[in-house]
Formats: C-alpha cells, sequence, structure tokens
C-alpha cells in the first residue's frame, strides 16, 4: 500500500498519544478522526487518479478535511 499523506499522526506528530487516549476514551474525537480518515482517504485516491473527481468535489472534500483537521486540532490540544 502507497504511503498516504496526511494522515492525523503526521499532522500532530507530537500528540501520538493524545491521539490514541481520545480515540479510546471520546466518541465524538473517535467519529470525527474517522470521517477525517474517510474524506483523506478519497483526497488520496483522487489526487492519485485512482478515482475520477470533478474540481469541485474535490475542492469540497479538501475543504471538508481541513475543517475536520482544525477541530481535531482543537480537541487535542485541550487534551494534553
Amino acid at each position: 500500500m502507497s504511503h498516504t499523506p496526511h494522515e492525523l499522526a503526521e499532522e500532530f506528530p507530537q500528540d501520538g498519544e493524545t491521539i490514541h487516549r481520545l480515540k479510546l476514551e471520546d466518541a465524538h474525537f473517535s467519529r470525527q478522526a474517522e470521517r477525517y480518515h474517510e474524506v483523506n482517504r478519497a483526497i488520496h485516491r483522487i489526487e492519485a487518479e485512482i478515482e475520477p473527481c470533478s474540481d469541485d468535489h474535490a475542492e469540497m472534500l479538501k475543504k471538508q478535511r481541513l475543517a475536520l483537521c482544525d477541530e481535531l486540532g482543537g480537541m487535542i490540544a485541550a487534551a494534553r
């Protein structure tokens, strides 16, 4: 399997333990992290030209990923 950029562990490299703990203890964080993972993988498949997609849809997915990353980052910072 190829490397998928923008995984949560890459976005927050110093917070691996916090991310793991939140996934286990916080259902909302866990759901949002899963949504982030799904959106990120969809973007990766589009950028790798595995799946075709319109530019508008790709841009919408990137905005969604950024919003999820911001939300998750705030939750991670609060949990430190």
